[in-house]
Formats: structure tokens, sequence, C-alpha cells
């Protein structure tokens, strides 16, 4: 008789290496990536906290002089905190580019070390406590993000305290980094699933127990959304993971990983309320509704590290009134 121990029922099945298509890499795909590979061994023997510094003072230059996405994210943040002057524009604007930069390159660079490291780089964090009682109630639980402070650390830090974290990614345009930043994720104790795998994969890991993750602040085309407001304007906000909720009975908890003076992270955790109405299209949208004003309270108060760069309010519906549309 083996003496192996049988793996935790939340860990699901192996997958077969790729469940989609490979795409052959094109030469600038391959450039790409060449460079990302040189950025992070640039940057390694650093290590983690001293080589966050320096691409944040990078990215820092994305913003000025260079000015990629630079109106984007000034608009967003004037329309987010019309208090503001444009001085305070600006210093909110840096914060986000430092920020951004610090996130290109902080879970890659723990990821050499393996989850261990992930639990050094965050203080004392009694948030946890709130996954530990949703867990145990062994219903799965549906874990969700935006994309503020460090998000790939907040379910790597999920997975580091021993409960591993399922989660879902979007497909790459660019294979080679995607297999990059996956095998990252994996090697930080993540189980990572393609997004087009997650209805197949996600109610039997909340059934058998597990934890499922779901950046939800950031809509695409096709993706079933509520339109919502967020700093008051509509927003398009994924759905997916209250879907998955309200069919599992399973707790939602908003997870963040923000970023303290000294560079580590504290790891916020908040469960969310989970109506249970019987009418399954309300109950989605109050839940969507919940993410959406507990992400928005963090981001007023830490908005130097919220990822502006991306168009929030790009998708609304047509009847918008014109002074709340994108800025």
């Amino acid at each position: 008789m083996s003496n192996t121990a049988a793996p935790p029922p939340w860990v699901p099945a192996p997958v077969p290496p790729r469940q989609v298509t490979e795409r052959r890499p094109s030469l600038s795909q391959r450039l790409e990536y060449l460079a990302l590979r040189a950025f992070v061994g640039a940057l390694a023997p650093l290590g983690a906290r001293r080589a966050a510094g320096v691409a944040g003072a990078i990215a820092r230059i994305g913003y000025r002089p260079f000015g990629i996405r630079r109106g984007v994210v000034e608009r967003q943040v004037a329309a987010a905190f019309p208090g503001l002057d444009p001085s305070g524009v600006r210093d909110i604007a840096r914060a986000a580019y430092d920020n951004l930069g610090r996130v290109a390159i902080e879970a890659t660079l723990l990821s050499l070390r393996g989850p261990a490291a992930v639990l050094d780089h965050f203080v004392d964090s009694p948030d946890w406590g709130v996954v530990e009682r949703a867990h145990a109630r062994g219903k799965g639980v549906v874990l969700v993000a935006g994309h503020l402070g460090n998000w790939e650390l907040s379910g790597a830090y999920v997975s580091a305290k021993g409960v591993p974290c399922h989660p879902i990614a979007r497909g790459m345009s660019n294979p080679l980094s995607e297999r990059f930043f996956r095998r990252t994720r994996e090697r930080l104790g993540m189980h990572v699933m393609h997004d087009q795998e997650a209805v197949r994969r996600v109610p039997r890991i909340l059934r058998d127990g597990g934890t499922v993750g779901f950046l939800s602040d950031q809509a695409t085309v096709g993706l079933a959304s509520t339109v919502l407001p967020f700093f008051g304007r509509p927003a398009k906000t994924p759905r997916g993971a209250a879907v998955f909720a309200i069919r599992a009975g399973a707790p939602v908890v908003l997870i963040q990983a923000i970023r303290e003076r000294d560079g580590r992270y504290r790891f916020h955790a908040e469960e969310l309320p989970t109506g249970a109405t019987g009418d399954r299209e309300r109950d989605v949208d109050e839940i969507i509704l919940a993410f959406s004003g507990a992400l928005e309270k963090l981001v007023r108060r830490y908005p130097g590290q919220y990822f502006w760069q991306h168009r929030r309010w790009k998708h609304q519906p047509a009847d918008t009134p014109p002074h709340l549309r994108e800025p």
C-alpha cells in the first residue's frame, strides 16, 4: 500500500498541458519576449524589494517625459477626484506608474524563491482570518480583486498561507509571455486556469471546497457584465464571480495586497454580502455592486496604487448622460 498522502480535495485533477490552441509567435512577439526576459534578468540580482524600486522609477519615466497613456491616466484621475488641482492629479498619476512598475517585477522575482518568499514580503495581516473563516464553511470561496496594489500577490498570499488559490487568467496575445507569466504564478503556488476552462472547472473546485480568484474590474467585449457606478460613472463590470458564487452557495471575499510605506504589503480581505432573495439576477447584481463599492473605497484611500492606465469607463450605455461619459 502506498504511503503517499492523497492531495487535498480542492486541488483539481491534472489537466492536459494546454486546453487552448497554441499560437506560433511572430517575430515581434519573440523580440518582445526577449526584452521581457532581459528586463527580469537585469533586475533579478537586486532582489525583489530593490528591483521593485528600480522598476517603479523606470515606469515613472513612461509617465514623464515619454507620456505613455498619460492623457488617459490624468483624465480618469481628475474625473474620479474632481476636487484635486492639476498638481494633485499629477502626483496620483506618477504614483500609479510607479506602482505598475513594481507589479511588473515583484511577483516574478519572488517566484524564483517560492511561496515562502511571498510571506516575507507582507506585514502582519489580521484580515487573513476573513479568508480562513470563509474557507472553513466547506462551500468553496470566490475571491475577487481589482487592479489595486499588487493584484498578482493577493492570490499568491492566499496560496502561501496554505489555501490553494485557482486564479482565472485571460489569454495574452503573445504566447511566449503567456507561458512565462503562467509559470511565474504556478511557482508562487497558484493553480492557474485559462478563462476558457472556467465554465468547466470552477463549479467543481467550489464544490470540493476550493478557492477561485477573479479580477473583476475590467470589462471586455463578449464578457457577461453589469453596468453600475464606479466613482459615480457607469462602468461595465464582469459578473462571472458573482454568478459562480450564487450557483455554488459560496462566500465572496474581496482581497487586495496593499503596499505599505516600507515596500512590503498588507493583505486586505473583507467578505461581501451575498443575498439569497431567490431572484438570481438581482442577487448577482447586488454582489457586483458590493464589490465595486468596496473597491472604490480602497481606491479612494490608495489612489496611487490603482491601475488608472486602463480605460475603466470605456464601455458605457448609449444613453449615458454627457457629464457621466468616459472622461
